[in-house]
């Protein structure tokens, strides 16, 4: 598995929210082209950035600090919050970022979804965002009636190679990710899964490497690296795979 260190940005911030909460935020950085730069040098393959303006506001907030991340790291780069039209779509991957996520808008917009998905087959993933076991959207800011498994079920036949499922009643806790959230997952799909929210520690980190399962592509990392609760450049050596 992969190890995918985050960086929420808000206001040009680099911050951390409590289970999604705007109102609960912590600033870590005012640079998060420096964070970035921090992770990649150890040993970030791949950074995860959202774009936590443009969730809510469902279009490109920080766009000029995505893009200056872009140019300032060699690693690999995914985004997500707030990509609802072709328009934005483009205008990362003209970044060469290597993948976007769509949250809201594949719930949503169905046309987008599959028109998207089309054009940029190994360049869409989509995120399923679980607050309150219902599907989180808009910034986590409301909920649709839809659980993990009709969600699954939403795209078993899409071609979706990736999904971003994330624990959002774990997020920034420190809790420990979502065991049965995860393996409800693993019982009712075979989509390549990255795994984000709660991540309290390296026993976390050995408890995913034992699923023993291949749909497991990666882990997203942040308030436990944050926090120093995890050591990124040691566990990149000893957990991610890198053959």
């Amino acid at each position: 598995m992969i190890l995918i260190p985050a960086i929420d940005i808000k206001n040009q911030k680099c911050v951390r929210l409590y289970k999604g909460d705007f109102a609960k935020e912590k600033i870590y950085s005012d640079s998060p082209v420096e964070v970035a730069k921090k992770w990649e040098s150890m040993g970030a393959k791949l950074i995860h950035l959202v774009d936590l303006d443009g969730a809510v506001e469902g279009k490109s907030i920080n766009y000029e600090i995505i893009k200056e991340i872009s140019n300032s790291v060699k690693c690999e780069i995914q985004i997500g919050g707030g990509i609802r039209s072709k328009e934005i779509i483009n205008s990362y991957l003209s970044l060469g970022i290597r993948r976007v996520i769509l949250g809201t808008s594949a719930f949503e917009d169905d046309d987008f979804l599959n028109s998207a998905v089309n054009e940029n087959p190994t360049q869409i993933a989509i995120g399923i965002d679980i607050k309150d076991n219902l599907v989180a959207i808009k910034g986590w800011g409301s909920k649709i009636r839809m659980g993990l498994k009709e969600a699954l079920a939403k795209f078993r036949k899409k071609n979706i190679d990736l999904i971003v499922l994330t624990s959002v009643d774990r997020d920034g806790t420190l809790e420990g990710y979502n065991v049965e959230l995860v393996n409800e997952y693993l019982k009712n799909t075979n989509i390549p899964l990255i795994i984000s929210g709660g991540i309290k520690n390296e026993n976390d980190l050995k408890s995913i490497s034992k699923l023993v399962n291949q749909t497991v592509y990666g882990v997203i990392l942040g308030k436990s690296i944050y926090e120093d609760k995890l050591d990124l450049k040691k566990c990149i050596e000893v957990y991610q795979d890198v053959s």
